[in-house]
């Protein structure tokens, strides 16, 4: 072979130039927050703090009925029910709504510390629930409420409203379709600040973005990946001039069966934001990308051509429209809900393993850490 004609063929071979691909129609894909054909059940609201306002205007623009609120502030689920949903009675103990016939669904948003009591004594007294994320913070409490609602015959789903962001949507829904063949890979770059936290109580919690913040993250992988995933090392740093007392920079490497992932958080970079995320199969690959969670672009790249679908929706609150309809057409149809707590403690597992790898410095199997340390 010739020097030229090895060059020519080494320029191919290192991919310094991309292949021509024609422009086609994006597929048609079920992306969008599922609604259920006709079951319209009586909704309780357990707990209605900051992020209660994003599941109470989905319903709202939904129609579906949020009949009872409680709080353990009073005030709070009264201004709650006057601005979304002024038809709902205000509980004086979260306990009348589960003695209620008329109400199917407990939606419990309190925060991990304050659920199990309640999503169990729920669970007990036959409705359905939907849990806010994170389920729980212990795996084998987890698999105790899982089991739980199969005995009593209902469901438990969990919050996580990221998988109904529509990139994020569109891309599982493509790879679930075979668009892409078998992943391969699924990687994360998140590129924006979490700074607004400083001084508040997220400040406290030492693994804020690679649990708190990132657990939707390691739900999209775990949700692209499923059983693949294997084990997990993760590390965490301060940013330079950083005001939080927790670190803001986190990454994680996930090794898979055929396959790798990783997720990088840059929480504490204030300018020029950007997230992006790949997933690369056998048969193609995806990408989503853009400044932030509301304008994201995907693409789809196949031997036939690279498709560009048109976007609808928001991640809030189209997310927590998705969470809700999921479990509500589960429950019409006698399924499991896609984002049912059985399922999503795989997405837990891979962040506990992340956590207590931040903490070790070792890399952990994933399912190992069966509670979160930090």
């Amino acid at each position: 072979m010739s020097e030229t004609t090895k060059d020519a063929g080494d320029k191919d071979t290192y991919a310094l130039k991309s292949a021509d691909l024609p422009e086609i129609a994006a597929p048609d894909l079920p992306y969008r927050p599922p609604m259920p054909k006709a079951y319209r059940p009586r909704i309780g609201m357990i707990g209605t703090g900051g992020i209660s306002g994003s599941h109470l205007d989905a319903y709202r623009a939904a129609g579906w009925e949020v009949a009872a609120l409680w709080n353990r502030t009073r005030a709070k689920a009264e201004a709650k029910a006057a601005e979304y949903c002024p038809g709902a009675r205000i509980e004086e103990d979260w306990r009348a709504m589960l003695g209620d016939p008329d109400i199917d669904v407990i939606d419990v948003t309190l925060h991990p510390e304050h659920r199990v009591e309640i999503i169990r004594a729920a669970l007990m007294a036959g409705k359905h629930v939907l849990s806010q994320k994170p389920f729980v913070t212990d795996l084998d409490l987890g698999e105790d409420l899982v089991k739980l609602a199969e005995d009593k015959g209902v469901k438990l789903a969990v919050n996580q409203n990221g998988r109904w962001a529509p990139h994020k949507a569109w891309m599982r829904e493509a790879v679930r379709s075979g668009l892409i063949g078998e992943p391969i890979s699924a990687h994360v770059a998140i590129h924006w600040t979490h700074g607004w936290t400083a001084g508040t109580p997220f400040d406290e919690i030492e693994d804020l973005v690679l649990y708190d913040f990132g657990v939707h993250w390691f739900d999209f992988v775990a949700s692209i990946m499923g059983e693949r995933v294997q084990s997990v090392f993760a590390s965490a740093a301060r940013a330079a001039g950083q005001a939080n007392k927790v670190p803001l920079l986190a990454q994680a490497l996930v090794r898979c069966e055929g396959g790798q992932a990783s997720l990088v958080f840059d929480g504490g970079v204030a300018h020029g934001p950007r997230d992006t995320s790949f997933i690369g199969g056998t048969a193609g690959s995806l990408v989503s990308d853009g400044p932030d969670l509301g304008a994201q672009r995907v693409v789809l790249t196949t031997p036939a051509g690279i498709a560009r679908p048109d976007l609808e929706g928001q991640w809030f609150n189209d997310g927590f429209a998705g969470t809700m309809g999921e479990l509500l057409s589960a429950i019409e149809e006698g399924r499991e809900p896609s984002n049912g707590a059985r399922e999503n403690l795989r997405s837990l597992a891979l962040a506990f393993a992340a956590v207590e790898s931040r903490i070790t410095g070792r890399e952990v199997t994933v399912g190992a850490a069966r509670r979160l340390l930090s």
